[in-house]
């Protein structure tokens, strides 16, 4: 099969069809700019996902503090609900 245009034409069209695959491979759907994107936004996320991990890690610490540790009950009561024992007394200074 011979490709019409000559040899010329048939340069051009591979050539033409070579940068139609180049331009697909670097900007296309699943191209170079979208995979570095991607991996940017997965370290991004990975970063993210860690910080929230350890945020939760002592969320909970602090939940088992407030559920089992009169001490850590306490502190939050007399902070802030400025609730006193039934022994203790206030007193008050005005100038």
């Amino acid at each position: 099969m011979r490709f019409r245009g000559g040899p010329r034409a048939f340069r051009l069209a591979v050539a033409f069809a070579a940068s139609v695959l180049l331009v697909n491979a670097l900007i296309g759907e699943r191209g170079l700019t979208f995979s570095m994107r991607a991996r940017r936004d997965r370290a991004a996320l990975t970063k993210e996902i860690a910080s929230l991990r350890a945020e939760n890690a002592r969320l909970r610490a602090r939940v088992q503090a407030l559920t089992s540790d009169p001490a850590a009950i306490e502190a939050i009561a007399r902070r802030d609900l400025g609730l006193l024992r039934r022994d203790e007394k206030v007193i008050v200074l005005s100038r």
